[in-house]
């Protein structure tokens, strides 16, 4: 949370030192010769302050965070828009892109993912995209030991039995979970926050910390004295697995019935990236069968997940609505961030983070 306050304040910072020697000017202009801008969610409010004591734009918000801003009210409100803040709700797609029009120049997305947008559609048109990594990494970290632990220790199954009358006499095994002491913990996806979830699990004597990439990274690994494996000895060896992959069309499914039948069946499986990467049928067959012993989702393939979906009616199953990155810091540093890279787009000038298409 602290570091998630010093972003803060150095985005603050940065964005009005940018704009000191415009503010004059461009409150001088009238409203409608400044850039427009179209917001699809009712962000955090240190991003919208960000944007309202620009005097950079004028911006027009679909002022609600519990509905999602319906698809024909988008096309309506993006047409002619200069700039758009958008979060991972929102498909920006061809058709989308094309009602907007050729004023469209920057796409500042407040996320760390960008699945949701179509990458070459915008590379073709000359939109720069700005998104929100870094910021995140704590909360999300954070959240999967926390999920790990939930799944592997059965805390869910615990509190029902408590709460229903299931809480009988002491018994030698009611219960009994996965511990972290002395086991292996494979992630798949080494990056920030591969990284920063190992150094949360460490105090717990984790006996190895193991680790499958597109390619090695050794920089990363150091931190954390990981070793690279292939995806298959990651398979067999982790006790835990933790999933902190982005979801590219080589990762899409890749957790499917050739990982699950390498897993042992003591091994808990974990995925806080996205809910692609996971063929939830071949997981429900790895979960009911015994075939590994359980899993925490906090994504999903729709979200929100059905409630009669069958992962549901899955003891061994721990299922989260997508609240990785849900901290009041870190949703607002996101927003901050997510503001200052429209801004500095807008302006012409270097995001502070911006995807290289």
């Amino acid at each position: 949370m602290w570091c998630n306050r010093i972003i803060l304040r150095q985005l603050h910072r940065l964005n009005l030192s940018n704009l000191n020697g415009t503010l004059t000017t461009s409150t001088q202009r009238a409203m409608s010769t400044l850039p427009r801008v179209y917001v699809t969610r009712q962000i955090p409010p240190e991003g919208l302050r960000i944007l309202r004591e620009s005097g950079q734009v004028q911006f027009e918000l679909w002022d609600s965070d519990d509905v999602p801003v319906p698809r024909e009210e988008l096309l309506k409100k993006v047409k002619g828009v200069d700039g758009l803040l958008c979060v991972l709700t929102e498909k920006i797609d061809t058709e989308l892109l094309e009602t907007a029009g050729p004023n469209l120049k920057v796409l500042s997305t407040m996320s760390v993912g960008f699945d949701h947008l179509s990458l070459e559609e915008l590379k073709t048109r000359g939109i720069r995209v700005g998104y929100t990594p870094d910021v995140l990494t704590d909360s999300v970290a954070e959240l999967t030991v926390a999920l790990l632990l939930t799944t592997s220790r059965r805390l869910i199954e615990a509190t029902h039995e408590a709460k229903t009358g299931g809480w009988g006499t002491w018994r030698t095994l009611w219960l009994c979970g996965h511990e972290l002491a002395n086991s292996t913990v494979g992630i798949l996806g080494l990056g920030r926050i591969g990284v920063a979830i190992a150094e949360r699990l460490a105090p717990f004597k984790v006996k190895k910390f193991i680790y499958t990439d597109v390619v090695p990274r050794p920089e990363l690994a150091s931190l954390i004295n990981a070793e690279y494996v292939s995806f298959e000895e990651l398979a067999e060896q982790s006790d835990f697995l933790s999933v902190c992959c982005a979801l590219t069309p080589e990762t899409k499914e890749i957790c499917n019935k050739n990982l699950f039948s390498k897993m042992k069946n003591t091994a808990i499986f974990i995925n806080t990236s996205r809910g692609g990467v996971v063929n939830q049928e071949d997981l429900y067959e790895a979960l009911s069968t015994g075939q590994i012993a359980g899993a925490g989702l906090d994504v999903t393939v729709p979200e929100p997940l059905p409630t009669t979906h069958p992962l549901f009616t899955l003891k061994n199953c721990v299922i989260l609505p997508h609240i990785a990155s849900a901290s009041y810091s870190t949703r607002n540093a996101m927003s901050s961030l997510a503001a200052n890279n429209l801004l500095r787009g807008l302006r012409g000038e270097p995001m502070i983070k911006e995807l290289k298409l």
